[in-house]
């Protein structure tokens, strides 16, 4: 069974930064592509930044690009994400998921939340002065 744990979320102050960590179950960073996304209240769920199966490439949501970026440690099995200069407008549950479509498309970032199939239960992030 595929599971994502999701820690590192609290609040945090306007231009701080913050790691967010993602375990997944053994293997799992090996074989799916992995993506964060974040929901605001009243909004609906966004990709901020994806990384493919193969680890070589990344790609991020304009509103992030600069600011956020997505690292692994395989023998961790930990997926990250690394959050700096935040702002107010980057306050939102932020969740971690994988997509076994990676298997067939191994450097392929994926950035649709309906390719998806495994999610965590979120963590929460609150930015403000």
């Amino acid at each position: 069974q595929v599971r994502l744990v999701e820690s590192g979320g609290k609040w945090v102050q306007t231009g701080g930064s913050l790691r967010l960590s993602c375990v997944a179950s053994e293997g799992v960073l090996r074989n799916y592509a992995m993506g964060w996304f974040r929901q605001a209240p009243g909004k609906e769920r966004e990709n901020v930044a994806g990384i493919s199966r193969y680890g070589a490439s990344t790609r991020y949501a304009d509103s992030v690009e600069g600011r956020f970026t997505i690292s692994r440690e395989l023998f961790k099995n930990t997926l990250y994400l690394q959050m700096d200069d935040l702002q107010p407008e980057d306050t939102a549950v932020y969740y971690c998921a994988a997509t076994n479509r990676g298997q067939y498309f191994g450097d392929h970032v994926f950035t649709d939340p309906e390719t998806f199939g495994v999610w965590g239960q979120g963590t929460e992030v609150t930015v403000s002065s």
